[in-house]
């Protein structure tokens, strides 16, 4: 099991190295803006590294939404996304579930995902694994509570999709962590990546407000107990720069029992 951190994405490696971690996730270009990415110079490096990369693609992606002037640049840059970070070797670019806004039918959300696949497919495809992450909050939401992600996986049933499972945002979203990787797999079949996150906010309260693993709202067994059964690698996005994430990695190895 490979765990790691989201880190900055200037030397992902040299982040890595500080934190003794087997993975980093980091982003490829500003994640609130529409700015596609750029090549990297390390490309060949990062490719070559014994480090597990993910990308996390930008935030202000919503390929659900019925507003087309959202819509369609996030499925443009979700495929320039990909294609980016397949070039430098990463093993899934992860995303956000999405919503629609309030009033809208969220079925024609669902079907825009199945849309933005299809749109890929006609480039040939996404080049790496898109991996779908639950999310925190709201009612108009594709991937908050399992009944929601149980119909986004039936619209995508024709494409491969891989899941991130974030243990935050399931717990402010308002699932219980326990048995929830049995519950998520009776849906998804697979859970690729977990991300590891305490909560500062409360069971339900829709925030995403992440904490480090023995701080927050959620028992920190909990936590261990979703990353034990879901056996995928870890990604922490905790906070306390260096010294936190080391902290919550190395928190992890012992009630896990891994090594680095």
């Amino acid at each position: 099991m490979r765990i790691g951190a989201h880190v900055d994405p200037t030397d992902p490696l040299a982040e890595a190295a500080a934190r003794d971690a087997e993975a980093v996730q980091f982003f490829l270009s500003d994640p609130q803006g529409w700015k596609a990415p750029k090549p990297r110079e390390d490309a060949e490096r990062l490719r070559d590294a014994d480090v597990d990369l993910y990308v996390h693609a930008p935030y202000v992606i919503n390929v659900a939404t019925l507003n087309n002037r959202i819509r369609i640049p996030s499925r443009k840059l979700l495929l320039g996304h990909a294609s980016a970070a397949a070039a430098v070797g990463a093993k899934g670019l992860i995303v956000h579930g999405g919503h629609v806004n309030a009033g809208d039918d969220l079925a024609v959300g669902f079907d825009n995902w199945r849309k933005t696949f299809a749109y890929a497919a006609d480039s040939g495809g996404f080049p790496l694994p898109v991996l779908i992450e639950n999310t925190a909050g709201g009612d108009n939401a594709c991937a908050r509570h399992l009944d929601a992600l149980a119909r986004l996986w039936d619209a995508l049933g024709d494409y491969e999709v891989g899941f991130c499972l974030d243990t935050c945002h399931a717990y402010a979203g308002g699932e219980e962590l326990l048995g929830l990787v049995d519950r998520v797999k009776a849906i998804t079949g697979r859970i690729d990546l977990i991300h590891a996150n305490n909560s500062k906010g409360a069971f339900n309260s829709g925030q995403d407000r992440h904490d480090n693993l023995t701080g927050g709202t959620i028992d920190p067994e909990l936590v261990v107990a979703v990353i034990r059964a879901a056996g995928a690698p870890v990604i922490v996005e905790t906070p306390g720069g260096v010294a936190g994430q080391a902290a919550d990695i190395a928190f992890l190895r012992e009630q896990l029992g891994t090594a680095a």
